[in-house]
């Protein structure tokens, strides 16, 4: 359970406020049960190491006011526009037997040990939070999933966690689901045509030897070639031919 500390403050005015701001405090509240509302401040610091846990409007919260220890539930945080500092807190005060409702964050464990998993299953996650109705004396930190033994195609219902006792889904009338163990989705690549690949293969052909590929040959290479001496063979000097009569 976090601690932190608070003090009892007597602000009447919007200046004393930002007075007290000033001095690096931030005004609260206290309320809820049969006492009066009380008018608190909490240290920024303090304030800003709490807002870091993600679940802290679900996490209950010792208040050391004044010497006493008072039990609460951090209900709602004021942001200021501009700096986005935190500028005002109401806190519930935690009454025994009084219910309260929440989202509870879902941890899944053993993921390790899933057979789905293993043979690349993908976990695909439902519902990361669950609302609850529970008393304030039941508040769960978390709600856990146990991955132990699913295999590919488990699904993991509301009705397969543990709850606190006096504590029930908001939810009501259906069994939901939390997650699933899904199947891998394997990405294929498409085929490329046979005659761009037979193109492609001309071309890595023509590339090693040095030549551009061609599909036919021309008549005029076809003469050159038919004119030039076999080996072997001299060619005639027209010159030296009788001439005909």
């Amino acid at each position: 359970m976090i601690s932190i500390n608070a003090s009892a403050r007597k602000t009447e005015t919007k200046g004393h406020i930002n007075a007290l701001r000033k001095e690096g405090l931030v005004p609260a509240i206290i309320y809820g049960g049969k006492n009066e509302n009380q008018k608190i401040s909490v240290y920024k610091k303090e304030v800003k190491n709490l807002i870091q846990n993600e679940n802290f409007l679900s996490s209950v919260v010792s208040l050391d006011l004044d010497g006493k220890k008072e039990n609460v539930l951090p209900r709602d945080i004021v942001f200021d526009v501009v700096s986005d500092e935190p500028i005002h807190l109401d806190f519930l005060r935690i009454v025994k037997g009084s219910k309260v409702i929440l989202e509870i964050p879902v941890k899944f464990i053993n993921n390790e040990k899933s057979p789905g998993l293993k043979r690349g299953g993908v976990l695909n996650i439902v519902r990361r939070k669950v609302e609850l109705k529970c008393t304030t004396e039941n508040i769960p930190n978390e709600l856990v999933v146990d991955l132990d033994g699913l295999d590919i195609g488990a699904s993991i219902k509301i009705s397969s966690i543990n709850l606190p006792e006096n504590s029930a889904p908001t939810i009501q009338g259906r069994d939901f689901v939390i997650a699933t163990v899904a199947a891998p989705t394997i990405v294929k690549e498409p085929e490329k045509p046979a005659e761009d690949t037979a193109e492609g293969e001309a071309t890595e052909a023509a590339a090693e030897g040095g030549a551009t590929p061609t599909t036919e040959t021309s008549d005029k290479d076809k003469k050159e070639e038919a004119a030039k001496p076999k080996e072997g063979e001299k060619k005639e000097d027209p010159k030296s031919q009788p001439a005909k009569k």
